[in-house]
């Protein structure tokens, strides 16, 4: 009787304490999107205050820009095969710097993600310091890293490897040790009991377990990193950005070209992603019915 009396109170008092909570985090959501807005809108307008120009009252002209390219390039569509063997060796040279500083980023992700993951770690007490320095990698885009070491190295593919594996190895060390965390520990245990080493325990009791995704989250980052060797071509850092910046630099009639360096770049990056998409479906799932 004492529970039937109290209990309908207490429902009474739950249901109006979610009801408050409820409109509590809606007024909370309401008044994050005010801020949003004000903040886009205020932004909005000093970047036009900023500007040579507005942008609505440049609007209409938004594709004159790329119908000139196609323009040209269909008009001279009969050069288009000797651009593409010209330029060929510079996308050659952006397909490298994406894979060296894949490789290199990839190899320095797995140590600080086997660093950086609990129960695994080396060093317990410097997990916090291994992976506020991975969070400091990823924070620091590309571009940044690039046009500093281009002006202490000088232009080239050097800055731009070094800038993207230091981008990768930021990247990737977070996605290894997302892995690392769901990796099975009775191996790591079975090893220690026999006096294993660190180094033999991550890797004969972690790696075999892990190694599949930490193929495939390279294989993705490295399609990445085809786009992102040839965006820091454009400040200096060669390869078929570089080339692609003197064409649209030099404007008209060289527009032909800049449209055989995009169909080259193109066609580049859907192969890798027709490529990568297989081998990351063969890795995690055993089938090559992934690829699309």
């Amino acid at each position: 009787m004492t529970e039937a009396a109290v209990s309908p109170p207490r429902i009474s008092v739950i249901q109006d304490a979610y009801m408050a909570q409820t409109q509590k985090k809606r007024r909370y959501g309401f008044l994050t999107l005010v801020i949003f807005i004000f903040v886009m809108v205020a932004g909005f307008n000093t970047a036009a205050s900023r500007n040579g120009g507005s942008f609505w009252g440049g609007i209409d002209n938004f594709f004159d820009y790329p119908a000139e390219v196609v323009s040209e390039a269909v008009e001279k569509s009969a050069e288009l095969p000797a651009h593409f063997v010209a330029y060929f060796p510079a996308l050659v040279e952006t397909v490298n710097i994406a894979a060296v500083s894949t490789l290199i980023g990839a190899l320095l992700a797995i140590v600080l993600s086997l660093l950086s993951t609990r129960g695994l770690a080396r060093f317990p007490r410097m997990i916090p310091v291994f992976r506020r320095a991975m969070d400091i990698m990823r924070a620091v885009p590309e571009i940044v890293i690039a046009l500093v070491l281009i002006f202490i190295l000088g232009g080239g593919p050097v800055p731009a490897m070094i800038a993207i594996a230091f981008h990768t190895a930021g990247a990737l060390g977070k996605l290894f040790s997302e892995v690392n965390e769901n990796a099975d520990l009775k191996p790591v245990d079975g090893l220690a009991s026999v006096g294993a080493t660190w180094s033999q325990k991550m890797l004969l009791g972690v790696v075999p377990q892990v190694a599949p995704n930490w193929l495939s989250y390279a294989l993705l980052r490295f399609e990445i990193n085809i786009r992102a060797s040839a965006i820091l071509g454009f400040v200096g850092a060669g390869g078929l950005g570089y080339e692609l910046k003197n064409a649209i630099s030099w404007g008209q009639g060289r527009f032909d070209e800049a449209g055989a360096m995009f169909i080259l770049l193109f066609l580049t990056i859907m192969f890798f992603d027709q490529i990568s998409s297989y081998y990351r479906d063969r890795l995690v799932h055993g089938t090559g019915e992934g690829a699309h």
